[in-house]
């Protein structure tokens, strides 16, 4: 398992021109508005206050890139901004997805995208949207359900399943799935390994 020594916050970019050169792989992750992000950045590197937590959704609004230094190499965990229903304005918000499109599929470093999905909700169409543009754009993506402890264990697997089905409409095989929780560490060793074999 990936020991992780230290993690810093590095840098915001308003542009992928901007982002770090020094070629160490990227993780970026991304969802909906108030889906967790924050909480489950803080909890897979182990460093309670990196990443900003508010109740204020749309709280990020640049590329922010944390350095993770573990055993074998050093990576980068890249928080994006949100999509959804963030008070911003429409122009505020084309700026926004241009932004996060043009990183995604065109930083040749991004290993893996992980996107963040409230496993407590039915599937959202912005969500399964949003899976269907990387699909689409022939980019590797893993789905980690969030807020797990919020939720009856009968009721998160039938939410796993309805989403994992309604993404069968558009893929013929299911990316990576890791049902998790900020506040019991749970999927914190899947997600550490996937992030290792994707590496």
């Amino acid at each position: 398992m990936m020991k992780i020594s230290s993690v810093e916050f590095l840098k915001s970019s308003s542009e992928i021109s901007q982002c770090p050169k020094d070629g160490f792989t990227e993780f970026a992750f991304i969802g909906r508005s108030n889906v967790g992000k924050s909480s489950l950045i803080n909890m897979l590197v182990n460093k309670k206050n990196l990443a900003k937590t508010s109740g204020t959704p749309g709280k990020t609004r640049l590329i922010n890139h944390f350095l993770v230094n573990a055993s074998n190499k050093p990576w980068y965990v890249v928080d994006l901004p949100g999509y959804g229903y963030a008070k911003i304005s429409q122009t505020e918000r084309v700026k926004w997805e241009k932004m996060i499109w043009d990183y995604l599929k065109n930083r040749e470093v991004l290993a893996c995208t992980m996107v963040l999905i409230d496993v407590r909700l039915d599937p959202q169409k912005i969500d399964l949207e949003f899976c269907k543009k990387l699909g689409e754009a022939g980019l590797p993506f893993a789905i980690v359900f969030t807020k797990a402890d919020k939720e009856k264990p009968g009721a998160i697997e039938r939410n796993v399943n309805a989403f994992c089905n309604k993404l069968l409409d558009y893929f013929e095989t299911l990316p990576n799935f890791i049902v998790s929780s900020s506040d019991t560490r749970l999927g914190r060793d899947q997600l550490l390994s996937l992030i290792e074999e994707s590496m």
